[in-house]
């Protein structure tokens, strides 16, 4: 064991001035942790054998000498709101609304209590405080809400009285009633232990209840107080590290005849103290790994039990324990792993909201939302027990977004598993029945496990970590009587969930040492590592949890900001004091989310910097790829080559396809050749896509029965009815099950009317100037072979036209786009490079599909273009070729073969095995 350790120098003064009456010793700590090191280093300093003394916490000995025991935070939230109804019959306030305010009121109690103030004269200040506040407004003129805002904080000493007595009749209470009673029983507590002496073991910041237990006991000379006070920090009056133990000297009776003993002189002894700044809070925990990797490569026989990573800020547990290195030979982490990340939480908390949300839609029909639905039947807990496969194909494959509770029950190919109707049934009205529900699906989720890996068993500690707490709930609801309702037990469930932590096993005298600040107290270590050295982390900052007002907490002598920070600068310098290498890890980055600023207690070690101490500033950058992604590249091996072959032969390219090989030949690759597509998801809201097959969809049935006619004026108008029943009977058959009635789905269901309604009407407008225009296919697959010099064979071309009609004596080929598309899209002007460039992709296209009809048109002038709905002014937006001045809109023999030139330059780049697929990043 580390020697130089303040724990190590109090065991040796405790076996010399001791050693002949441990049995009649307590020694008293700041926590619980510290207790087992103070054993460690009695046992390291005896030979014989030894009755170790009595060894406890603060909040230990508080409790005995009061007869107290002491309450929960939401156990005293129940108490507490059973005296406020009981004080305000009139309109008490709901417990959801009332348990954020009372937390506060509660909090500043506590305070009120531990410096021993009188309450009457701190809660009168305050209703005075309010009254003045609304000193403008004359008596006759306050509002019904100024006189229950006034009568509030008139109420609040009779809260406060009522309150206190009605726990202390229970012999249970809140830290602060505990401390005002434990003085209060103190004469009595030294009388029946007259024998024992107490011993008050590295304290720094004492409440005035505190203050007073230990003066008294020391006017009695039944106590001693051993102080870890080092010189640099007593003797300098402006250092706030000594800011409480100058105050009890000067203060205290004692000290005005004894002496302080020990006193060091540690913090100024050589220290190699490096500063290190890092962009956000996961560049600190890849830095913690590195420090530690290098430390034990340095001292490979070390077992790290005199190293400790100290976490200004909790929430970096996690990323940190990612990133240690595997070489750590024990790890030991104080802390417990936060509910915020129990995976049986999240799933609780699915499940609440899943069944709030159907409650609040409607409490009869009791109808699912699928997201809800898909959250929990997805959560790796229940997904391998409730067939969650074939609920998710249903939701997916008919674009379900609204699911009736009974409905579910039917879709499952098996009769339903008792997890399933946990899961699924309906809620009970009352809050009570919700929880019991709640912890039979937890104990349900439990009987699934079979413990046959380390992930199971962790499960299990999740599990049972949340049982636990919501048995608490499931008895605070039958002992008091609060709101019964189900959103009543949601909120509870919210703030009692933090509870529910799950605490990590280890050796705390072997490996590693991970902790927070306050476990830090009383410990030594000769490397230690803190994170999150910024303003507001480390010091935590200014917090106003507390209806008292700066000015009267200064007044009265309650702790504010000064103190706190007073605190935190004790904690950072008493990790300092005895460490030799210690390394201060800050978050660099000035801007953004996660942005920081370096904390003062830096600044103070450079100004203050003592002699011997090596004080080291880096930053520390992570290693960057000088190219930060590489272009994915596919070589073209024989398979692939044969699968080409086979599509090409067997099957055929699309136009589509073509275009997508130019856009991206990966994308192409994925899509032809692996034949990946995009998961199918329920689209909640109506795609773009979705959008344009319903359009399409539209105008094919309205324009199907004139195929083949010449079209009329009468045909149009009459199709102008038939809208709004084809749009919808097209929505069911491309949209399925989803929601139209409401929100942006109603708006494109009315964006999908209106655009075929204005093409009906350009339609119609034309025939009215007199076009001829004949239909000659809709939605019609074509296929072509295209044989050329440069292509190994004949590879085939195909596809399905959306228009082909003869307009005026030319055959007219339509492509149908929903999206916006402009004249010059369409329009070319040079032959060359056409495969290369993406903005020719629509030109490709509609190409393509002129080299389809060319026989089909049997020498009929020929044109090929778009119709934008988002650009329907434009109409009919034609293929253009500009030759110097002319403009030509004909597809005429030349162009064709041009284009097919081009076309066979992009397919033999396809079927040449030694270019391979390469992506394209835009």
């Amino acid at each position: 064991m580390q020697k130089n350790t303040f724990l190590f120098d109090i065991a040796a003064t405790l076996l010399e001035e001791h050693s002949q009456q441990m049995e009649n010793l307590t020694v008293i700590l700041p926590n619980k942790r510290a207790r087992i090191f103070l054993i460690n280093a009695l046992k390291a300093q005896t030979k014989v054998p030894l009755v170790a003394p009595e060894i406890i916490s603060i909040e230990t000995f508080v409790q005995e000498v009061s007869g107290i025991t002491a309450l929960d935070s939401i156990e005293l939230l129940f108490e507490f709101y059973a005296v406020y109804a009981r004080l305000t019959p009139e309109q008490p306030e709901p417990f959801e609304s009332f348990a954020p305010w009372a937390k506060t009121l509660l909090q500043d109690f506590n305070e009120i209590d531990r410096y021993l103030l009188n309450p009457n004269t701190i809660l009168t200040y305050l209703e005075n405080i309010k009254e003045i506040e609304h000193w403008s407004v004359s008596v006759d003129k306050h509002t019904e809400l100024i006189e229950r805002h006034l009568a509030f904080w008139r109420k609040l000493p009779s809260y406060y009285h009522e309150f206190y007595h009605h726990l202390r009749d229970k012999k249970r209470g809140y830290q602060g009633l505990m401390y005002r009673e434990a003085v209060a029983n103190l004469p009595h507590f030294m009388q029946h232990s007259s024998a024992r002496k107490y011993c008050f073991v590295g304290f720094n910041a004492l409440t005035k209840a505190e203050e007073t237990i230990v003066q008294q006991l020391m006017a009695a000379d039944r106590a001693t107080v051993y102080w870890d006070a080092d010189r640099a920090f007593l003797e300098d009056p402006l250092h706030d590290a000594g800011l409480f133990l100058r105050r009890y000297l000067k203060e205290w009776p004692h000290y005005k005849t004894q002496p302080l003993q020990h006193v060091y002189s540690q913090f100024q002894e050589a220290k190699k103290i490096t500063v290190i700044g890092t962009s956000k809070s996961i560049g600190q925990a890849k830095l913690v790994g590195s420090i530690l990797e290098k430390h034990l490569e340095d001292h490979p026989d070390t077992a790290l039990q005199d190293c400790a990573v100290v976490l200004g800020e909790e929430s970096l547990l996690v990323p940190i324990l990612y990133n240690l290195p595997a070489s750590i030979p024990a790890l030991n982490i104080t802390m417990g792993y936060s509910s915020k990340n129990n995976p049986a939480q999240i799933l609780a908390h699915k499940w609440f909201k899943m069944h709030l949300n159907a409650q609040q839609r409607n409490p009869q029909q009791y109808v699912f939302y699928f997201r809800d639905v898909l959250d929990v039947i997805t959560h790796p807990l229940v997904e391998p027990y409730i067939q969650a496969d074939v609920l998710l194909k249903y939701v997916r494959q008919n674009n379900v977004t609204f699911i009736p509770q009974n409905r579910l029950f039917t879709l499952l190919e098996k009769p339903p598993t008792a997890l399933f109707q946990l899961l699924f049934q309906k809620w009970e009205a009352h809050a009570s029945g919700v929880l019991q529900t709640l912890a039979t699906l937890l104990l349900e989720i439990k009987a699934q496990l079979n413990y046959t890996s380390n992930d199971e068993k962790i499960a299990n500690a999740f599990l049972y970590s949340l049982y636990k707490i919501v048995n608490k709930l499931i008895s605070y609801f039958e002992q008091h009587p609060v709101d019964n309702q189900p959103e009543t037990a949601f909120a509870l469930y919210k703030q009692i969930v933090d509870l529910a932590e799950v605490s990590f096993e280890g050796e705390p005298l072997e490996g590693l040492q991970i902790m927070g600040v306050l476990e830090s107290r009383v410990l030594d270590f000769e490397t230690v590592i803190i994170t999150s050295v910024n303003e507001g982390k480390f010091p935590s900052g200014k917090s106003n949890n507390s209806f008292i007002p700066y000015d009267v907490k200064r007044e009265y002598g309650l702790p504010t900001y000064k103190e706190k920070d007073a605190i935190y600068t004790y904690h950072f310098y008493h990790l300092l004091q005895r460490a030799k290498n210690v390394y201060l890890l800050y978050n660099s980055d000035s801007e953004g989310l996660d942005a920081g600023e370096r904390s003062r207690f830096i600044t103070q070690l450079e100004v203050e910097k003592q002699p011997q101490h090596q004080l080291i500033f880096e930053q520390y950058h992570p290693e960057v790829p000088q190219i930060a992604y590489e272009p994915m590249v596919v070589p073209k091996d024989e398979a692939v080559m044969h699968q080409l072959k086979a599509i090409a032969t067997e099957k055929y390219f699309s136009p589509s396809s073509l275009t997508n090989y130019v856009r991206n030949p990966i994308r192409f690759y994925f899509q032809r050749l692996l034949r990946i597509s995009e998961a199918e998801e329920v689209e909640e809201n109506i795609a773009v896509n979705t959008l344009g097959t319903i359009i399409h969809a539209v105008l094919e049935d309205l324009y199907t029965p004139f195929i083949g006619r010449i079209l009329s004026v009468h045909d149009i108008e009459a199709c102008f009815s038939k809208i709004e029943a084809k749009v919808v009977e097209k929505f069911k058959d491309v949209y399925k099950e989803g929601e139209i009635q409401k929100g942006r789905n109603l708006l494109a269901f009315e964006v999908a009317k209106r655009n075929v309604f204005n093409f009906l009407k350009l339609e119609l407008e034309s025939l009215k100037k007199g076009e001829v225009v004949q239909i000659l296919a809709l939605e019609q697959g074509f296929e072509r072979e295209f044989v050329h010099p440069k292509l190994p064979f004949p590879i085939k071309i195909g596809g399905n036209v959306d228009r082909i009609e003869l307009r005026d004596g030319r055959v007219r080929i339509i492509d149908y786009k929903t999206g916006r598309v402009e004249g010059k899209s369409v329009t070319l002007s040079s032959w060359k490079g056409l495969t290369e460039d993406n903005k020719n992709d629509k030109i490709i296209q509609v190409l393509a599909y002129a080299f389809l009809y060319e026989k089909e048109a049997k020498g009929l002038p020929m044109e090929v273009g778009i119709i934008s709905f988002k650009n329907l002014k434009s109409g009919f937006l034609p293929f253009k070729f500009k030759a110097d001045k002319e403009v030509q809109t004909e597809v005429t023999p030349e162009i064709l073969a041009a284009y097919l030139e081009e076309l066979a330059t992009l397919l033999a780049e396809i079927f040449n095995p030694e270019i391979p697929f390469r992506e394209k990043i835009v």
